[in-house]
């Protein structure tokens, strides 16, 4: 419950710059969070992703891919794994979508995300 509840807390930071559209706020968010050391109960990547997707389905409205990814990368930092928000973009019909890399795997989506969209940016 407590990594669900850190989850839900990520994804709640990440509600004001959301409301007010500041983009580049959140991106340094993800940016400047710190890598953190692997606790000493060892948690796998995909118990985060889980606990981020539990958290989405409890939160107060709809979380849409750029707060789950952010909210998700953040996690993962803090706990020790090198995780990269990466947000794509297709040209037609245009669409943009964000998503999570550890390693240079997607984790948090469908593995072909890399395939339907151009990378825009990652950190």
């Amino acid at each position: 419950m407590s990594i669900t509840w850190d989850a839900y807390w990520e994804l709640l930071r990440l509600e004001y710059p959301l409301f007010h559209k500041n983009f580049a706020a959140i991106y340094d968010r993800v940016r400047r969070t710190p890598l953190g050391t692997r606790q000493k109960k060892i948690l796998e990547y995909t118990q985060l992703c889980h606990a981020v997707n539990v958290a989405a389905a409890l939160y107060f409205r709809k979380v849409l891919c750029l707060q789950r990814s952010a909210a998700t990368a953040c996690l993962l930092k803090k706990n020790g794994f090198p995780a990269q928000l990466v947000i794509g973009v297709q040209q037609l019909p245009f669409a943009a979508h964000a998503w999570v890399e550890l390693d240079g795997a997607i984790i948090n989506d469908k593995p072909y995300m890399s395939e339907i969209y151009s990378v825009l940016a990652r950190c």
